[in-house]
């Protein structure tokens, strides 16, 4: 069975950037529409962003536009968070995932199918 695997995460000052990873193994990531959620304790996951299986279409949420952006690289089976401008808000598990369907619109943690065990992001202001 396969394996979603984030790494990266770690203490940033705020303004600051981090650049998560999220490997596959076990399965080709290039079969399945990416995403990035963060969680913090007491509340529901949130979607962050997410890619189409080549990368052409792209999707965040209003938050983190012009700050985060998400790649793939399918050759390397490896999904990209990069998080410039860090702010407090920001601080939180995050976590990757995959879909089969492309969607428009809001997405929901409910229509993705497969999770990494998640990288913890701090920001100290």
């Amino acid at each position: 069975q396969g394996q979603l695997v984030e790494s990266g995460g770690g203490l940033v000052q705020v303004g600051g950037s981090l650049r998560l990873s999220c490997q596959a193994s076990g399965r080709t990531i290039s079969s399945y529409v990416m995403g990035w959620f963060r969680q913090v304790p007491g509340k529901e996951r949130q979607f962050v962003a997410s890619i189409s299986w080549d990368g052409g279409r792209t999707k965040y949420r209003d938050s983190v536009k012009g700050r985060f952006t998400i790649s793939r690289d399918n050759a390397k089976n490896t999904v990209y968070l990069q998080m410039n401008s860090l702010k407090p808000e920001d601080m939180a598990v995050y976590y990757c995932a995959a879909r089969s369907m492309w969607v428009t619109g809001t997405e929901h943690s409910n229509e993705y199918d497969y999770w990494g065990q998640g990288t913890q992001v701090t920001v100290s202001s």
